[in-house]
């Protein structure tokens, strides 16, 4: 079963740290992170957001793939590509898999100037590693779909 957990946390960069960490956890097959996301809110305080997935680059190298051969059987394999490539990218631009984008806005609006929020995915972790990891740069967590005990152990665990 995926989890999401929405962390908290005093600063961008920590942000970006926590990020980084889940990418090293992951190498290192202590977590199975299927999607990431930061929402943090500027100088202006206008929220931005950073996703991991990118699902237009992704869609426009497939649907370049896929145009082009097509191309080849009718004897245009550019105008097969441009076609392909076009298509692909609004079929991933439109598609929404992972995170939903409607809930890190709402997250990242609650959020204080300054500080951010880490939104994690993922399918199995290694919890007593990942909280260790995690602990050093004094996470929030703000939401989750964890059970309420398992919600009230793993912050107590990072108040740790």
């Amino acid at each position: 079963m995926t989890h999401l957990v929405v962390l908290g946390l005093d600063s961008r960069e920590d942000a970006e740290r926590v990020l980084r960490l889940t990418d090293e956890l992951a190498k290192q097959e202590l977590l199975q992170r299927d999607d990431a996301a930061i929402a943090y809110k500027d100088d202006r305080g206008k929220v931005r957001i950073q996703q991991t997935m990118n699902l237009t680059g992704a869609g426009a190298a497939g649907g370049a793939l896929w145009g082009t051969l097509i191309g080849l059987l009718f004897l245009n394999p550019l105008a097969g590509l441009a076609v392909g490539a076009a298509s692909g990218a609004v079929a991933g631009k439109l598609t929404d898999i992972g995170i939903s984008d409607q809930l890190i806005k709402e997250v990242g609006r609650e959020l204080q100037e300054g500080h951010a929020a880490v939104f994690l995915l993922a399918r199995s972790a290694t919890v007593d590693r990942v909280v260790e990891a995690l602990k050093p740069l004094g996470p929030t967590v703000l939401q989750s779909n964890l059970s309420r005990e398992r919600e009230e152990e793993l912050v107590q665990a990072l108040q740790a």
